[in-house]
């Protein structure tokens, strides 16, 4: 579901923006990000060219795909061309195994992903297959088994805005809170408090697709105010919705 006609290739240089409950795809240019931290990890690869990345202080390190840290700063300087970014909240099942697709360790960094190639190619076609992509990149799908969790987590996808309380919705369940946070994070792939961010994300872009505006789509989707999913837009993308917008971005939902 994408808010316009414009085609879902990786040839032009509009933005385009996958999601799906604790994943994003992100391929378009590299917008010349200010110095920043995501929310989230994410794996960068240079689909036309090298990039250089200025991280924690660090030596500057030369990759073509390059496993960004959650709430570490870094700086992407010097890419020229398009970029994809994988991002994915970091459980440690999805960080191991991201992890394990990486060549190189440089300055306590991880780059060079052993299907760089392979990813490049697939960002080559006119319609990129999104779920080889992230089985590419080694990030795995969550996979949730507790039916208790699976009721919990529909709950929130069908009213994201809703404000809801771990301890309250743990009782629901009929599970202890503790044992709920962590069997939810565990099956689901990312925190209680962040999956209801994605689900809200999920609504703006449902909305936004339906044609209505940013501020509204918003609001409507749960979030306090328009500068508080401005605020969260960033954390998790490392650009702002106006940002992304202003270079004719498009969001897609997954199923």
């Amino acid at each position: 579901m994408a808010r316009s006609a414009l085609p879902q290739t990786c040839a032009t240089e509009t933005a385009q923006l996958w999601l799906r409950l604790g994943h994003a795809i992100y391929i378009g240019p590299s917008l010349g990000l200010d110095a920043h931290s995501n929310a989230v990890a994410s794996l960068g690869v240079g689909l036309d060219a090298p990039f250089r990345v200025r991280a924690a202080g660090t030596p500057d390190i030369v990759a073509r795909s390059f496993l960004f840290r959650p709430r570490v700063t870094h700086h992407l300087l010097d890419g020229s061309g398009r970029m994809l970014f994988c991002y994915f909240d970091a459980t440690s099942a999805r960080v191991a195994r991201c992890l394990g697709g990486m060549l190189r360790e440089v300055n306590g960094f991880s780059a060079d992903h052993r299907a760089e190639t392979e990813i490049i190619a697939l960002c080559a076609q006119p319609e990129p297959d999104i779920a080889r992509l992230l089985e590419l990149a080694s990030i795995p799908l969550p996979l949730v088994r507790d039916p208790r969790i699976a009721a919990a987590a529909a709950a929130i996808r069908a009213d994201p805005a809703r404000q809801r309380r771990a301890a309250e919705t743990a009782l629901t369940a009929g599970l202890s809170t503790s044992y709920f946070l962590r069997t939810f994070a565990e099956q689901t792939g990312t925190s209680f408090r962040r999956y209801i961010q994605w689900a809200r994300m999920l609504e703006v872009a449902k909305s936004y697709a339906a044609g209505h505006d940013l501020t509204r789509a918003s609001v409507d989707a749960g979030f306090a105010s328009p500068s508080h999913f401005s605020d969260t837009f960033r954390a998790m993308f490392g650009l702002t919705p106006t940002a992304f917008t202003a270079v004719n971005g498009d969001l897609h939902l997954l199923d």
